[in-house]
């Protein structure tokens, strides 16, 4: 149950432009289709809620929530393939679209209305550079299987084919396909050569 003071809190991050948790859960619920059952929006609702837990000044009664996002995200992580720590800036209205094999680094962030595909991999490159992982843009479209590695940037609205393996920034607005992957341009964008 809620104190007053949390709902107080609720309330005012509402007014200040931010979402409480139940908000930022039923704004998730919509972008997966408002269904509840679809193993990317669980674990984005657990993620939701491991960050909630922290801001529970005290860790005492922070402690039993603590417990419950442990077990929660085990559960996720165990039964969907997904790895989502609480310690990922995630956006708003992330859509994990499928399940099985997805792992994102706990240093890792992404952007608004992005999109995560199955057997995608958001880690780090070097051994020796633990914390260095992949900051997503808004908007990013990530392909299943595709795998972005080290401290890489992709921009806003930029696409991620399947498969690809993106080690270097991608810039907003392009598409990077392969291994490694390159950005294609568009047809529009690219130069028309006479015959």
């Amino acid at each position: 149950m809620s104190t007053s003071l949390e709902l107080e809190g609720d309330i005012q991050k509402t007014q200040q432009g931010q979402l409480n948790l139940w908000q930022q859960i039923q704004e998730d619920w919509v972008a997966h289709g408002r269904d509840w059952t679809k193993p990317g929006f669980r674990a984005v609702a657990v993620h939701r809620f491991g960050v909630w837990r922290m801001g529970i000044p005290s860790k005492i009664l922070r402690a039993p929530f603590s417990i419950l996002y442990g077990m929660l995200y085990r559960k996720v992580r165990n039964t969907y393939g997904i790895e989502l720590p609480y310690t990922v800036k995630l956006g708003r209205r992330v859509v994990i679209e499928h399940q099985s094999a997805i792992v994102i680094h706990g240093y890792c962030s992404i952007g608004d209305d992005s999109i995560i595909r199955q057997g995608v991999t958001l880690g780090n490159r070097y051994l020796d550079r633990l914390f260095d992982a992949p900051q997503l843009g808004k908007r990013v479209n990530v392909g299943a299987g595709a795998k972005i590695f080290g401290n890489v940037t992709v921009g806003d609205g930029a696409n991620i084919g399947a498969n690809a393996v993106v080690l270097t920034d991608i810039p907003a607005g392009a598409t990077a396909v392969g291994i490694p992957a390159k950005i294609v341009k568009n047809a529009k964008d690219a130069e028309i050569i006479p015959n």
